[in-house]
């Protein structure tokens, strides 16, 4: 018999960067995408709780990067969102090698490759046990992945938003760069807010303040992370009411 979760439903935002592999800036490496998928695969069987993930498109594109160079931003945007929807069918494919049942929903209509986001049928793909990932962001430029995150969370009653990072926290400075830096385990949305806290953006945290949706910030490659914060325990740094 499983110990009881926390929240039965939640929503994993990751980067795309972790579907790197070594030294690699841009691209996609499957044995990456495979590990990913194996853990995340594992933590579905081990807690039963139902997934779905926002993937971002770092590792495909920078679009702030192409800005610089003279491209319109709302162009540089669309072509990031094509980047998620290529990071989202290589998770799919790599989650159902693990035999988990996925399905790629996006935000700009692609019905060749995935489903049109309908957030009824999303709801009930959850409900039926499989993973959903969102693709596209919320399918409009001037908008993170971040904020598609909070909005996709919201919008299928999820109990918390997952923020994978690479440390294990939010900290007041850089980790890897201030040996000092000093982790928070608790903090208030209006914190991270005040204290230009980069952890998401600000129209993200503003929304799951006014939508009271905890927010869950931690190292996704730390072992059992993941279904120790689906079970409540303490992991990361909470963010909340």
């Amino acid at each position: 018999m499983r110990p009881p979760n926390t929240y039965q439903r939640v929503l994993l935002k990751m980067g795309g960067e972790f579907l790197l592999g070594g030294d690699s800036r841009y691209g996609i490496d499957p044995r990456s995408a495979q590990r990913l998928a194996g853990m995340l695969a594992q933590t579905i069987a081990e807690t039963g709780v139902e997934l779905a993930i926002v993937i971002g498109g770092g590792n495909m594109w920078r679009g702030r990067d192409a800005v610089q160079y003279g491209m319109e931003p709302a162009q540089a945007d669309y072509i990031g969102m094509l980047g998620t929807v290529m990071n989202a069918l290589a998770l799919q494919e790599a989650l159902e090698r693990e035999g988990v049942i996925t399905r790629v929903q996006t935000a700009i209509e692609m019905r060749q490759v995935a489903e049109p986001y309908i957030r009824r049928r999303a709801i009930d793909h959850l409900e039926d046990g499989k993973v959903v990932i969102f693709g596209a962001g919320t399918g409009n430029p001037f908008f993170s992945t971040d904020t598609a995150g909070a909005l996709r969370a919201m919008e299928i009653g999820a109990g918390v938003l997952f923020k994978a990072t690479y440390v294990d926290g939010i900290y007041d400075a850089d980790p890897k760069k201030v040996p000092g830096a000093r982790k928070y385990n608790r903090l208030s949305y209006l914190d991270v807010l005040n204290q230009r806290l980069e952890v998401m953006d600000s129209t993200a945290i503003s929304m799951c303040m006014e939508h009271q949706l905890p927010l869950i910030v931690f190292r996704l490659e730390e072992e059992g992370a993941l279904t120790r914060a689906i079970r409540g325990e303490p992991v990361g740094t909470y963010v909340g009411p």
